[in-house]
C-alpha cells in the first residue's frame, strides 16, 4: 500500500460508498425499522409518542391530524431507507424531521425549566437519534452535495458526532439524578441495582468523553449503543411481553430502539471501508 493510501486508511469515515451499497447496514436497517415501528404505533393511536414527542401546547388544534402527519413521516421515512432509490431523500426529510422535534418539541421545557435534568434528558433523547439521521444523511449526499458543506460529507459526519457526544451526558446524569426511579424500571432479577444506575449513568459520561476528545471514539460509541440496546432489551421487553397491548410499553420499546440505533449509526460512522483495509 502507498503512502496516499495510507492516509486514505487514516483519514476515512463511513464514506458514501459505504451506505449507498445495498443492502443498507445492519445500523442503517434498525433505525428505519424504530421509525417505523413509530410510524404504526402512531397510526394505530392517533397520537404521537407521549411523553418523547409531546406537543407543546394543550388541546392544540388539529393535534390528531398533526400526529397522523408525524406517523405518516416516520413510517415513510423508516421504509425509504430500506430502499435504495428512496434512501437519499428519506435520510434528508427524517433528520429534519428529528431536527424540528427537537428544536419545536424538546428545547422548549429546556429554555423554561433548565435546571431540571428530566427536560435536558429529554432533548439528549431525541438529539441521539438526530446524530444518527445527520450521519445517515451526510454519507448519501457525500462531499459533493448540494448544501453547507459543514452539513454533509466528512465534516456533517464530523459535527454529528459531537452533537452525539453532547447529547449522552444528559441520558448518563438522569441516572443520577432520578436513581429510584432508575432502579424501578429494572427487572427483579438483576442484582445490584443502584450500581447498576451509577454503571451505566457513568458509562454514558465516558463514551461522551471519548468521542468528543478522540480517545478510542469507535469503542466508546459502540460501547453506548451496545449499552442503550442493552437496556431497551432488558427493561422494556419484559414489559412487551407482560403487557403485549401496552401502548406505554410499546412506545418506550421502540424510542428506545430508535436511541440505541441512532448511536449505532455513530459508531458505524468510525468503519472503515473494506476496500480500503490493508
Amino acid at each position: 500500500m502507498d503512502r496516499s493510501q495510507h492516509a486514505t486508511v487514516a483519514t476515512a469515515t463511513l464514506i458514501p460508498g459505504d451506505v449507498t451499497g445495498f443492502p443498507p447496514p445492519a445500523s442503517q436497517v434498525g433505525l428505519a425499522a424504530s421509525m417505523i415501528g413509530l410510524g404504526v404505533l402512531g397510526f394505530i393511536h392517533g397520537d404521537v409518542a407521549m411523553v418523547w414527542q409531546h406537543l407543546p401546547i394543550e388541546h392544540l388544534p388539529g393535534a390528531v391530524a398533526i400526529a397522523y402527519v408525524f406517523a405518516l413521516i416516520e413510517l415513510a421515512c423508516g421504509i425509504g431507507l430500506l430502499l435504495r432509490p428512496w434512501a437519499k431523500t428519506a435520510s434528508a426529510v427524517l433528520a429534519a424531521f428529528m431536527l424540528m422535534w427537537a428544536v419545536l418539541l424538546k428545547l422548549p421545557a429546556v429554555l423554561i425549566v433548565p435546571q431540571m435534568e428530566a427536560t435536558w434528558l429529554g432533548l439528549g433523547e431525541i438529539t441521539v437519534i438526530l446524530a444518527g439521521t445527520w450521519i445517515l444523511f451526510a454519507c448519501h449526499v457525500g462531499e459533493r452535495g448540494r448544501g453547507p458543506r459543514w452539513l454533509v460529507g466528512q465534516r456533517g459526519i464530523r459535527a454529528a458526532r459531537v452533537l452525539f457526544a453532547l447529547s449522552l451526558p444528559a441520558i448518563g446524569l438522569s441516572h443520577f439524578f432520578y436513581t429510584p426511579q432508575t432502579i424501578a424500571l429494572m427487572p427483579a432479577w438483576l442484582p445490584f441495582h443502584v450500581a447498576c444506575a451509577y454503571l451505566t449513568g457513568a458509562c454514558s459520561i465516558l463514551a461522551c468523553l471519548g468521542v468528543l476528545f478522540g480517545v478510542l471514539p469507535k469503542l466508546a460509541a459502540a460501547l453506548e449503543a451496545v449499552m442503550l440496546g442493552i437496556i431497551t432489551l432488558v427493561i422494556w421487553g419484559p414489559a412487551i411481553l407482560a403487557q403485549p397491548m401496552d401502548r406505554t410499553a410499546w412506545t418506550a420499546f421502540v424510542i428506545s430502539a430508535a436511541i440505541a440505533c441512532g448511536a449505532w449509526v455513530v459508531a458505524d460512522s468510525y468503519r472503515v471501508p473494506r476496500h480500503l483495509a490493508s
